[in-house]
C-alpha cells in the first residue's frame, strides 16, 4: 500500500511540473503581459490600438501597424498558435528572438519573423538578425544579395504548399526555438527548419501589418 501512495505521490508531482512548464500568453481578456509598439500612437492623439480583445479572441486589425511585444524574453520553447484571416487573405506575422525596437522601416524590431501571410504561412525574414537553411540559394537568391537589412534578400521561403486551411478556417502553427535552432509547423506539416540563429533568446511579437487577424491560443511550453 505505502508503494501505491509512493506512486501516486510521484505522478501527481510530475503532472504538476508538466502543467506548470506551460502558459498561455493571451489570457482571454485583456493585454496583460504584452505592451504595443506602433508609430503612428507616439503623435497621433488619433490613433488607435490596433490589437484589441474581441468575443475572447486576441485580433490585430492591421492598422496602424505596429507590434504586440510580450514584456517578458523566452529561450528554449514551444509556441503554439492558432489562428485565421476572418476575412480578407492578409499579411501578419509572429516574432522570435525579438529585442531591439525599430530597426527596420522605423517599425520592425531585431527579430527572426515567422511568416503568417496568407498562402506563404512559415517563410522566415531575417530582422536584424539571421538564420541559416538547407538549400539556401534556391530558398533566398543569391548569396551576395543576402542580408538583414532594407534592401537585401531578407525573405527565406517555405518547405510546402498548401499546408494552410481555407480562408476563414482556424490555422494551427507550431514555433519550436531550441538554442540556435527553429522549426516551424503549420497544420501538423514542417514548413521550415533553421539553425544557426544569431539569436537563441528574446520577446515574442505579434504583428499589426496591413490585415485584420485573429488569434485564440498563443500558449508556450518551455523545453
Amino acid at each position: 500500500m505505502k508503494t501505491i501512495y509512493s506512486l501516486c505521490f510521484i505522478l501527481i508531482v510530475l503532472a504538476s511540473c508538466t502543467s506548470q512548464q506551460t502558459e498561455s500568453l493571451f489570457n482571454g481578456k485583456d493585454l496583460t503581459g504584452w505592451h504595443v509598439d506602433v508609430p503612428d500612437m507616439d503623435n497621433n492623439p488619433e490613433a488607435i490600438n490596433p490589437f484589441i480583445v474581441r468575443d475572447g479572441n486576441l485580433v490585430s486589425l492591421g492598422n496602424p501597424q505596429g507590434h504586440l511585444i510580450t514584456d517578458k524574453s523566452y529561450e528554449n520553447y514551444k509556441l503554439d498558435v492558432e489562428y485565421r484571416f476572418a476575412g480578407e487573405p492578409g499579411n501578419c506575422g509572429v516574432l522570435v528572438h525579438a529585442s531591439t525596437p525599430r530597426v527596420l522601416y522605423g517599425m520592425f524590431p531585431k527579430s527572426i519573423e515567422v511568416q503568417m501571410q496568407h498562402g506563404d504561412a512559415g517563410d522566415f525574414w531575417c530582422i536584424g538578425e539571421n538564420i541559416k537553411v538547407d538549400n539556401m540559394v534556391e530558398r533566398r537568391g543569391p548569396k551576395e544579395s543576402w542580408g538583414v537589412i532594407e534592401g537585401k534578400k531578407r525573405r527565406i521561403k517555405n518547405l510546402t504548399d498548401n499546408s494552410e486551411k481555407p480562408l476563414g478556417e482556424w490555422n494551427h502553427m507550431t514555433i519550436e526555438v531550441k538554442a540556435d535552432s527553429v522549426r516551424v509547423w503549420v497544420n501538423g506539416d514542417l514548413v521550415n527548419e533553421g539553425y544557426e540563429a544569431t539569436a537563441q533568446k528574446g520577446q515574442i511579437a505579434v504583428q499589426a501589418e496591413g490585415s485584420e487577424v485573429e488569434f485564440r491560443k498563443l500558449e508556450l511550453t518551455q523545453l
